[in-house]
């Protein structure tokens, strides 16, 4: 975030600049240990206490060492006896000493004799505190954490936070700069809304920090403990203020009222060969109900694999034509715009409407020719990939933009497409199901429409799990599916994230599998081929005639290929839930029984197995989106890289999905309320969005 502008109410609000100042400002943090920090992402006291503890020691003071069962920690006042200095070089000093009721030793490698000395005087009492051992049958202390005198020995904490250490600081450092920080927080106006705050018996902002840093024992260092609850909660509700102001200002942006007239996907429905489900049903006329608005749509359609997205992307795009404009139907790469162009041409040409595609490969005259006859309106629906996105493209009418598979493209995308008609109206389409915490983390600021029914026909896939030791015997049943007709995916995985060496895995694969099943019959598709290798590759497979297409995870969003009932994936301990998910819904799209094979390496991990198991027990790609966050965690979900999803550093995205779902809906009805947060507590709201450095929210402010 930018330093502060500290001129007139635009600026971060004066009282939180301390907790914004440089780390050097905190007891114990100088230049070194700043830079550390730094390079660890904490770079400003405020940053610093949002790192809460992740664990404690207990220190309570106890009469003897006799009071505690080593190996553990103990603080005790002992009378100092006899130093002994090492006799010869790598030999600890030790120092005898007596509690209440036994003699033990403390032991220091490497130190001086004479600061020792001062440190612990012959016949003086000290506080220690340290984990005690047995070594040789005697107890001892080995490099004691706190040695003090007993009058200063209050300042040893009963409970002491144990932090995450970056290199070359202590925990003593740690504890220093924090308390130091914790002298820095303002008092501030609440924000939480006082019925909710009541209800889960929360503390102030600042006494919650206060607890945080300061447990008193193991259950204050739990998610569920009010003061940490409450401090994700603050993180959770900047985030979804955030989303929420973004979904306001769009929606007050002026839309364009695409009144659809029902004429086109009448057409179209009459001439499906069966009923759309009720979910599509229902998803369509919600599409239909925003098109109808003044308002700018901003909608996700969300639905497992198969669940029949594009037929409901189809009728909105016709809804726009109907009204007179233009849509256009994104994908992320040139195989899945050129698969939707064939799933969209037989229904568009039901109902007379003109579809066009437009990738990087249009050169020359033939581009020119579909950039005149687009920006004419000659065209009504272009599908394309991200060149759709270049300056050049001009559409007489553009009202709607399909954009599918979301997380390759992201939210800045959305607005740069959302530029290139006067209020395009956007529906987003993503197959991965996603559990209901990361959704509203991603797509908080749209409206959601969920397919959760399969549309009749589809198939059941049996899954089966096999160990790559009986290799030989899968490429025979192959030989035999191959035989009778039947096609097949056969999927490498991501080595190491490169795709050379996927390259490699994969033609190895490729080779072999040629040389059992017999030239001609085995294709292979990679990340590294040349775009018209790859289609040209995938054409064959599409055609049959090849039967076997080797492949590495490009196939796993949105190739059809119905007659393709096989799907093999090799290595499946290697893939994420979600992923073996959408790979094995490329298969089960014809009539024919489909089965997925998952060849693993054994021996497999537990939460290998767990995984594997899950997707022979269900298909349902919701309740396999809710295991995978439990076992692998938000970030990897999703990939967080690309994935928009913000990274908390209090909240658990696992643990808490139910505090996202209420901080949604109190942002949304606090800006329903107060849509500038002018407020009393609209203006604390404000002083949140600062606090968390949500200055992009801010700026939505002042939009609106």
């Amino acid at each position: 975030m930018a330093g502060p502008d500290r001129r007139g109410v635009s600026g971060r609000p004066e009282n939180l600049f301390p907790l914004f100042a440089s780390l050097t400002k905190l007891d114990g943090i100088g230049p070194k240990s700043a830079q550390t920090l730094e390079q660890a992402d904490i770079g400003t006291p405020r940053a610093l206490l949002m790192g809460l503890p992740v664990a404690g020691v207990d220190r309570q003071r106890r009469d003897s060492i006799r009071d505690v069962v080593a190996p553990a920690v103990a603080t005790v006042t002992v009378t100092i006896g006899d130093h002994h200095p090492p006799r010869a070089r790598g030999r600890p000093y030790r120092v005898h000493v007596e509690d209440a009721q036994t003699t033990f030793q403390l032991v220091f490698f490497h130190a001086r004799g004479d600061y020792l000395q001062r440190l612990l005087p012959t016949g003086q009492q000290r506080v220690v505190s340290g984990k005690v051992e047995i070594f040789d049958g005697i107890a001892q202390i080995v490099h004691p954490d706190h040695v003090l005198p007993v009058a200063e020995a209050d300042s040893i904490p009963g409970f002491e936070p144990v932090y995450p250490l970056h290199a070359g600081l202590t925990q003593k450092t740690m504890w220093k700069a924090t308390r130091s920080a914790l002298g820095l927080t303002p008092d501030l106006p609440e924000w939480i809304d006082p019925s909710l705050k009541d209800r889960e018996k929360w503390p102030d902002w600042q006494a919650a920090l206060m607890h945080a840093h300061s447990p008193a024992s193991l259950s204050d260092l739990s998610a569920e403990a009010p003061a940490r609850a409450r401090l994700a909660y603050d993180e959770l509700l900047a985030h979804q203020l955030t989303l929420a102001l973004a979904r306001a200002v769009s929606r007050r942006a002026k839309g364009v009222v695409s009144q659809p007239s029902g004429v086109l996907t009448n057409k179209v429905l009459a001439a499906l060969p069966y009923a759309p489900t009720g979910a599509q049903t229902r998803a369509i006329a919600e599409i239909a109900a925003d098109l109808a608005e003044p308002v700018k749509m901003n909608r996700l359609l969300q639905g497992d694999v198969g669940s029949g997205k594009t037929l409901v992307a189809l009728m909105a795009l016709l809804g726009v034509v109907e009204a007179g404009g233009q849509g256009v139907m994104m994908a992320p790469t040139e195989i899945l715009a050129r698969q939707h162009l064939d799933g969209l041409q037989p229904l568009a040409q039901n109902a007379g409407v003109t579809l066009e595609i437009l990738t990087g490969r249009d050169k020359g005259s033939a581009r020119a020719r579909k950039l005149q006859a687009l920006a004419a309106g000659e065209i009504d629906i272009l599908v394309g990939t991200h060149a759709v996105f270049q300056r050049d493209i001009v559409f007489r009418d553009l009202r709607l933009a399909v954009i599918d598979e979301q997380h390759r493209f992201g939210v800045s995308q959305r607005m740069e497409l959302g530029a290139k008609g006067q209020a395009v109206d956007v529906l987003v389409m993503t197959a991965t199901p996603i559990p209901r915490s990361l959704a509203l983390a991603q797509y908080g600021d749209m409206d959601v429409s969920v397919l959760d029914e399969k549309p009749p026909g589809r198939t059941p896939v049996q899954t089966a799990l096999i160990s790559a030791a009986r290799m030989d015997e899968v490429v025979a049943k192959l030989r035999q599916a191959v035989a009778d007709g039947r096609q097949a995916y056969w999927v490498c995985p991501l080595v190491e994230e490169s795709e050379v060496v996927d390259m490699t895995a994969a033609e190895e694969r490729f080779k072999r599998l040629r040389a059992a099943l017999g030239e001609g019959v085995v294709g292979l598709v990679h990340g590294q081929m040349p775009p018209a290798e790859k289609d040209a590759a995938m054409a064959r497979f599409v055609a049959g005639e090849t039967k076997v297409l080797v492949a590495t995870t490009v196939i796993e969003v949105g190739v059809n290929v119905p007659n393709a009932s096989i799907m093999m994936i090799e290595h499946a301990e290697q893939f994420g839930l979600a992923q073996l998910h959408q790979l094995r819904g490329r298969v089960g799209r014809g009539a024919a029984a489909s089965t997925c094979l998952l060849l693993y390496q054994p021996p497999l991990s537990e939460s290998g197995r767990r995984r594997l198991e899950i997707l022979r027990e269900t298909e349902d790609g919701f309740r396999i989106s809710e295991e995978d966050l439990a076992m692998r965690g938000a970030g990897d979900v999703i990939g967080t890289a690309q994935s928009g999803i913000p990274r908390f550093r209090i909240a658990d995205l696992e643990r808490q999905s139910a505090l996202m779902a209420i901080a949604q809906t109190d942002a949304r009805a606090l800006l329903a309320a107060d849509p500038v947060l002018q407020s009393d507590r609209g203006k604390a709201a404000r002083t949140l969005l600062w606090l968390m450095e949500q200055d992009k929210a801010i700026r939505l402010i002042s939009v609106g």
